[in-house]
């Protein structure tokens, strides 16, 4: 538990030193929702069922393509499966779904 209170100061620490390039990243994740899903409003019903489609599918691209580039990386170079797939992936759809909801609130 140490370890973990010792790595979020440090982290914390990073990213307040660090924040006008975490803020760019952050509008690099919400810009690249944005884009999929004007991409995706050609193919899918302009009504409910179809905007949610929409939502889903460009809130799941996006951490699942920031998840591959380092799992491609790493099966090129060791042969194997990536160990922390899913936990990128998780990590970045937090950091995403937050970031559209500090962006979409009402």
């Amino acid at each position: 538990m140490i370890k973990q209170l010792v790595a979020l100061v440090i982290f914390s620490t990073a990213i307040i030193l660090s924040m006008s390039h975490a803020q760019q990243g952050v509008q690099w994740l919400v810009d690249a929702h944005e884009w999929i899903s004007q991409l995706l409003t050609d193919i899918f019903s302009p009504g409910q069922a179809g905007s949610l489609a929409r939502g889903l599918i460009a809130l799941l691209s996006i951490p699942f393509i920031a998840g591959l580039i380092p799992t491609l990386v790493y099966w090129v170079i060791k042969r194997s499966w990536f160990p922390y797939f899913m936990e990128i992936v998780w990590v970045i759809w937090l950091i995403q779904a937050g970031a559209l909801m500090v962006l979409y609130r009402a």
